[in-house]
């Protein structure tokens, strides 16, 4: 891959990560949870067009900003990372010979299972040791970071559909998929 299209992808991670900062001004509290969807449209939209490792590290960044700028809790790190990988690796590897149709929902399914299923599985010790949270359980969260998710996933897959239909950011991407 070129210099040229590191940058390009550097530049979209970068922005895609200010979205989802930006973004978690509008979250809702929901069963002990903050629930912040524009998290995880973001975390489909550089799924699918940055690929798992971009996405990985833009949940990171934007939970760790979340975290200093006081937009978010501990809980974001694994709500939001596992999900992001996960649809990334869903869409570029697992169904990589396939066609949109078969790739997109399964980004879809990726950033759904991961972030509420093993991400909300994995804020368990975090709520329990670190935010001294007593009344955690092992699958506490994975309800509300299902719910968060799924207004998160279905603004993506409205977006993303149309995007990919027009080749929105394949064409700042130079028609790759990068990936």
């Amino acid at each position: 891959m070129n210099t040229k299209t590191n940058i390009k992808k550097l530049a979209m991670a970068a922005l895609l990560t200010a979205v989802a900062v930006v973004g978690s001004m509008f979250s809702f509290p929901f069963l002990g949870a903050k629930c912040s969807p524009v998290q995880h449209l973001v975390n489909i939209i550089g799924g699918v067009y940055l690929g798992p490792w971009y996405s990985l590290g833009m949940a990171f960044c934007a939970s760790l900003i979340r975290n200093l700028t006081g937009l978010g809790s501990p809980m974001a790190f694994p709500g939001s990372m596992v999900g992001a990988f996960l649809s990334g690796v869903m869409f570029h590897w697992v169904f990589k010979n396939k066609s949109l149709a078969i790739r997109l929902p399964a980004a879809y399914i990726g950033e759904l299972f991961g972030t509420s299923v093993i991400g909300g599985m994995l804020s368990f010790p975090i709520a329990y040791f670190i935010m001294e949270n007593t009344a955690a359980t092992l699958f506490g969260f994975v309800f509300p970071f299902f719910v968060s998710s799924v207004v998160g996933t279905v603004i993506a897959a409205v977006l993303v559909t149309s995007m990919k239909r027009v080749k929105f950011f394949d064409r700042f991407l130079n028609g790759s998929e990068a990936g």
